[in-house]
């Protein structure tokens, strides 16, 4: 009898030694195959690209590899990504230079005024080879131990608010949210740039803190329901407004299935399809909306000209001040603007 139970208490005990050790090991497997993905707001045209890469890489990881979504900022302050990312808080998250002001210093160079093409197709073809560019490379991985896995390209820029903009005159000071090097095109003409993140667009209008919003047009004033707290929406502008990527930890992206790795670039190219076949539906769906509750101001060509002409020093500004702090600002325009020629029609 006594035999029987210690014969019965070392078959538990090991099973049970076998239970955790299977468990130990899945529960590693598990953590080294799952991206966390932290991204402000809901879905929408902007994260049709994410969710492509999901099913793309998903499918290609057969079953030891997941990318989990995780909308709204569920897993920390959308201005904190980068530093998350860093220290492994969760392996990827949504990048836009503009919200980390010094951060990604030579990387912001795509945020300059005026330089990217409007075209969608274009500007994704320009992000995604600037994004494999060496220095642009080093930059993410140097100081933020992370590197571009996903596109998020935006369409140009248009205004939407509470204030009139027809010309530049009438934005002498007009409260205008805008990313920084955007904002100093506007700032010549006396705008008064106010930085605010996508998800406060919305009660910035309605208090007045903002007087008109700049947002890619037309999905995300959509989105984010800014028509519903504006009077005017401007057409014509066309101003660039941030470079957007997502990315990864190094330590996760190094763990993660080759055959996942394998993938990727095709799945980018998905990815990029999808996000304007978004954005076109997005038009479709918005665009007459706007036009039905809101003026919508027609901007004469020559209105953009002049805001433009000026893009050319801020651009001697900006590559000055990299060149200063032992950063190749001036070769990376150079290189920007080659392959902005080599993109375009």
């Amino acid at each position: 009898m006594a035999k029987t139970i210690l014969k019965s208490t070392a078959t538990v005990a090991t099973a049970a030694f076998l239970a955790f050790s299977f468990g130990a090991a899945s529960t590693a497997q598990a953590a080294e195959s799952v991206w966390n993905f932290n991204i402000w707001g809901g879905k929408r045209a902007f994260t049709a690209g994410i969710e492509s890469l999901k099913v793309d890489l998903e499918k290609a990881g057969g079953g030891g590899f997941e990318l989990k979504i995780n909308y709204g900022d569920a897993l920390g302050p959308r201005r904190q990504n980068p530093e998350n990312i860093r220290v492994g808080a969760f392996e990827a998250g949504q990048i836009c230079v503009g919200y980390y002001p010094g951060k990604l210093p030579l990387l912001s160079v795509m945020e300059l005024p005026f330089l990217l093409p409007r075209d969608l197709q274009e500007r994704a073809n320009v992000e995604d080879e600037v994004l494999e560019h060496p220095d642009i490379v080093a930059e993410l991985a140097d100081r933020w131990n992370m590197r571009y896995f996903g596109p998020a390209f935006l369409p140009a820029y248009e205004f939407m608010g509470n204030k009139r903009i027809e010309t530049t005159a009438d934005m002498k000071g007009v409260k205008m949210r805008i990313s920084g090097l955007n904002a100093k095109a506007l700032q010549v003409f006396g705008a008064v740039p106010t930085m605010v993140t996508a998800p406060d667009g919305y009660n910035a209008l309605d208090r007045g803190t903002i007087d008109s919003f700049g947002f890619p047009y037309s999905y995300a004033f959509g989105a984010y329901k800014l028509y519903e707290v504006s009077k005017y929406v401007t057409e014509g502008l066309g101003m660039s407004g941030f470079m957007c990527l997502q990315t990864v930890n190094i330590d996760a992206w190094n763990k993660t299935p080759k055959s996942v790795q394998n993938a990727l670039p095709a799945a980018q190219k998905s990815a990029i399809a999808k996000m304007i076949d978004a954005y076109i539906t997005a038009d479709k769906k918005w665009i007459p909306i706007f036009h039905k509750k809101l003026e919508v101001v027609k901007i004469d060509p020559s209105v953009r000209a002049e805001l433009a002409a000026g893009a050319d020093k801020i651009y001697a500004e900006w590559t000055k001040a990299q060149d200063a702090k032992g950063r190749p600002g001036t070769a990376m325009l150079k290189y920007v603007k080659s392959v902005i020629a080599k993109h375009t029609k």
